[in-house]
């Protein structure tokens, strides 16, 4: 059963997607970040995912009052990423209601942090979010490329006892060119924590695509720009995952 999560990207206070992470080749969805939340709760969303772009890109939390609204707007789990570097960060963000807080270059820079941070919060409250492109793990907002291994990566965070493991394929975010199944098979056999799959979900065929991996951790795909567009609904991909 894979869980379908709608993604809200901030930027601005507005809902954007950016291709393939890049901060000038934006599209705004909406002037409303909480009505879109709405939105794809009553659309049979069962988990939201939140990234604070400004956020990725300053080294700091910026949106926390607009996640704040949403989690209060809508009843079910809010996870949220981009900017998070210091302890006090996850505090406030989870403070605002969120379920989890997604740790990307924090968790790359610093993975000897990890279990620390699992046993002060618990593995349930932190996620790590690594993005990659060619194997490769991607900070800062996908700005710089690191040499670090995303397999290896993924490996400390479970050992470190992560409950989650958001893995995301850069090259193919928001160009709704289908999923990396390869990459994404890669992942799950490497850990025993569950992994959610982002980054070029199209339609209900990656659904099936990823389903038919077989992997027992794979517990999710995140879906933007495909549902923003219309080129498929959140009831079709819950179909195609069950």
């Amino acid at each position: 059963m894979i869980t379908i999560i709608p993604a809200i990207d901030l930027k601005g206070g507005r809902c954007v997607r950016l291709r393939q992470g890049a901060a000038e080749d934006e599209t705004v969805y909406s002037d409303s970040p909480v009505e879109m939340a709405r939105r794809w709760t009553k659309d049979g969303g069962e988990f939201l995912h939140v990234v604070d772009l400004d956020g990725a890109f300053q080294g700091r939390p910026v949106h926390a009052e607009v996640l704040r609204e949403i989690c209060a707007a809508i009843d079910i789990p809010v996870e949220i990423g981009g900017g998070i570097r210091t302890d006090e960060d996850i505090e406030a963000l989870l403070a605002t209601g969120a379920a989890r807080v997604i740790l990307g270059t924090r968790a790359c820079e610093h993975p000897e942090e990890l279990a620390r941070l699992v046993e002060k919060f618990g593995g349930k409250k932190i996620a790590v979010g690594i993005d990659a492109r060619n194997g490769k793990v991607q900070t800062k907002g996908w700005v710089e490329t690191t040499t670090v291994n995303a397999v290896d990566l993924a490996k400390k965070a479970a050992a470190a006892g992560i409950g989650t493991i958001i893995y995301t394929d850069t090259s193919r975010d928001g160009m709704l060119e289908g999923v990396n199944a390869f990459e994404m098979g890669k992942i799950c056999s490497a850990v025993d924590c569950g992994v959610v799959a982002s980054g070029g979900v199209s339609g209900v065929e990656d659904i099936k695509r990823l389903a038919a991996l077989n992997c027992g951790n794979l517990v999710g795909a995140v879906v933007g720009k495909a549902l923003y567009e219309g080129a498929v609904s959140i009831k079709q991909l819950k179909k195609a995952g069950q």
